[in-house]
């Protein structure tokens, strides 16, 4: 199920420094009852890291979402970690993504919300980073 590979990614890196803040929680557990999963289902990813497998032929809005969402949580407490931007860097290319395309969503996404006009933008910008087969 691809929206449940996402969130155990998002708790991954949230995680990184040891521990996952509320707001990290919040914003986990909003993707995922967007998507159908009851809150408790949800805080059921928080207390593991997890083996992260990348779901086979996402399109490429999905990998956009999958993107999006990590760079958000991690611009969430406004503070920058290297191990969170070496984790975000390593994510972007099992999602297929360019190394470079990591300096275009630390410029432009936000943790808080993005209007469409914002979104859509960043998705065609970063659309030259994916890696074509």
């Amino acid at each position: 199920m691809i929206i449940l590979e996402q969130l155990k990614m998002l708790v991954n890196l949230a995680m990184i420094d040891g521990s996952m803040a509320e707001r990290e929680k919040t914003f986990i557990k909003k993707i995922g009852m967007a998507h159908g999963f009851p809150e408790s289902s949800v805080e059921t990813l928080f207390y593991n890291q997890h083996e992260l497998i990348m779901p086979d032929k996402l399109t490429a809005d999905q990998k956009f979402n999958f993107a999006l969402s990590l760079f958000q949580l991690m611009k969430l407490d406004e503070k920058l970690y290297q191990p969170e931007i070496k984790f975000c860097g390593s994510m972007m290319e099992k999602l297929g993504y360019k190394k470079e395309v990591v300096g275009e969503f630390m410029l432009s996404a936000k943790s808080e919300v993005m209007t469409p006009e914002e979104i859509d933008s960043l998705k065609k910008i970063t659309a030259s980073y994916l890696i074509t087969n």
